[in-house]
């Protein structure tokens, strides 16, 4: 797709959750914008075992190509991202890529959140600033891609936050101290709670729209980014990230992604997943994200 940025010409297309190819990412070009799309609209972008790859497979091929000057990051259909594809992995029985049987080997499950990690951060490494745009739902594994972008545009009814932090999950890109300071981080990641666009906008996290004019704003930033030459464009954001980098995040993450993986193989951790063996994924999430299972004593919570 070629030609100058049409204000939200993709938005009827992704909002009636269209799938243009069978692949769960897209790329394309657009003029001097590069679009990703996530594109598991039925499942509301929910990650699979391709789509990290992928990810950087595009945004590879966007900072490859020297005419291209910003990225434009969306998911296609009512969401953003919901986060990891786990039903299958909580249901299921013995071994998968998000649990093991005990005893387990925390450098496996290490390896395998890590290398997801380096995938989105991908967004972060990438030369050209990367755009989100979140309407929907942007959790747990849909903020680890969504806070390595550089500007988040959000829908003022969307929903943020990480409710595996409840049980069963720590955030692998460790990124929410970086995007939302120590004292709001915490707020969310000691609770589980979701916060809206609105309050995401309010808190520093980005600029939230109605979602009836989202794509049209997000069209507008784009634009005007890629009137800027792209060497600027590349020092700019190369100063501030290592500004954070500088913070510590590398090791941030490190830690973050062995958490990530004790968290699934904790008593509670454990009690969790064959909760959701027993009564279904669903179910499992209500109860915890609800408060009402004591994970430790296995009985609900009077």
């Amino acid at each position: 797709m070629c030609g100058s940025p049409v204000p939200g010409f993709r938005r009827k297309e992704l909002k009636a959750g269209m799938d243009m190819t069978d692949s769960p990412v897209i790329f394309e070009k657009d003029g001097r914008l590069a679009r990703i799309t996530l594109n598991r609209p039925k499942v509301l972008n929910a990650i699979d075992d391709r789509i990290p790859r992928l990810l950087q497979d595009a945004v590879e091929k966007a900072n490859a190509d020297e005419n291209l000057r910003v990225i434009v990051l969306s998911g296609a259909g009512k969401a953003f991202c919901a986060g990891y594809d786990l039903k299958s992995y909580a249901e299921a029985e013995g071994n998968n890529p998000g649990f093991q049987n005990m005893p387990w080997d925390p450098v496996r499950d290490y390896a395998f959140m890590k290398r997801n990690t380096e995938h989105f951060m991908s967004l972060w490494r990438s030369l050209l600033p990367v755009i989100c745009k979140v309407q929907g739902y942007a959790i747990a594994g849909g903020t680890d891609i969504a806070f390595c972008a550089d500007l988040l545009m959000i829908a003022e009814d969307a929903k943020l936050g990480y409710p595996p932090a409840r049980v069963w999950g720590c955030p692998p890109g460790a990124m929410w101290v970086y995007r939302l300071g120590a004292e709001r981080a915490k707020r969310l990641l000691l609770t589980g709670d979701l916060i809206d666009g609105k309050k995401a906008e309010e808190w520093g996290l980005g600029t939230s729209f109605p979602e009836s004019i989202l794509d049209q704003e997000v069209e507008k930033l784009a634009s005007r980014m890629a009137s800027i030459p792209r060497n600027q464009l590349v020092m700019q954001k190369m100063m501030v990230n290592q500004s954070l980098e500088n913070m510590g995040l590398a090791s941030s993450q490190t830690l973050a992604a062995f958490f990530d993986g004790i968290a699934r193989h904790t008593p509670e951790g454990v009690n969790f997943k064959n909760r959701a063996e027993e009564i279904g994924w669903k179910e499992a999430v209500r109860e915890r994200d609800q408060g009402i299972f004591d994970w430790t004593e296995k009985r609900p919570i009077p």
